[in-house]
């Protein structure tokens, strides 16, 4: 698919993107070489190919989910100017 200097121009227009008159053919030239690159994906047969989430299918090990530490929350609480039924008070910010 090849672009011409007024569809250039409207692409820059819609994402706000300032050209120079020079750059406008050069960036003509890459855009189209670009959408000649998604004609030639877009005409690949994958009718066969089931889709991946991943290229290589890798799993996630997870660890075992356990409580390595203490209940702290009391004592971190102590020192909080207010709380109630363990959470902290604080001063309202928006009304």
């Amino acid at each position: 698919m090849a672009l011409d200097r007024s569809d250039v121009e409207r692409l820059a227009h819609l994402a706000r993107i300032g050209l120079q008159d020079a750059d406008i053919p050069a960036t003509a030239a890459k855009l189209s070489s670009i959408m000649g690159l998604i004609d030639r994906m877009q005409a690949v047969d994958t009718s066969g190919i089931e889709p991946l989430s991943h290229p290589l299918e890798a799993t996630q090990r997870l660890r075992a989910d356990e409580v390595t530490e203490v209940d702290q929350r009391d004592a971190l609480q102590s020192i909080a100017p207010a709380t109630e039924q363990g959470l902290y008070l604080v001063p309202r910010v928006i009304e």
